[in-house]
């Protein structure tokens, strides 16, 4: 698909962003008006309906999204991996702001939060694979 070849350096505003996370959090094809339910209750957004439809129209020139009906509901399924999506976005902002330098990244969350033991041990799990 054309659009595929474009979502890979295009960024999101946040409310783009914000409406992607909805999305992928329905774990399935998700119709506007649950989409416009979850938005309000889960991050406290009242878009109104005409707001929604320009962002998804974004959101699919982006290739991020499809839109299709079925009967008389609009329906969105994603076309990008949030997984991908976060890592490709984590990557980006590591090379950006701490130049690549993981040990910088991690330095920066744990001075803004207490790191629990169980998250200590997590880390030394990952880092003690990456040895093999």
């Amino acid at each position: 698909m054309e659009n595929r070849q474009k979502k890979k350096k295009c960024s999101l505003s946040a409310s783009e962003t914000l409406i992607m996370k909805a999305i992928w959090d329905a774990g399935e094809d998700i119709a506007v008006p649950d989409l416009t339910e979850a938005l309000l209750k889960n991050y406290g957004k009242d878009y109104k309906r005409t707001s929604i439809g320009t962002f998804l129209d974004k959101l699919i020139a982006k290739g991020f999204v499809e839109r299709y009906r079925k009967g008389r509901l609009a329906y969105i399924h994603p076309l990008q991996d949030e997984e991908e999506y976060k890592r490709n976005l984590i990557q980006e902002d590591a090379n950006f702001w701490f130049r690549g330098k993981i040990s910088h990244v991690i330095a920066a969350l744990s001075s803004e939060r207490k790191i629990s033991k169980e998250e200590i041990e997590e880390i030394r799990s990952i880092l003690d694979g990456m040895d093999d």
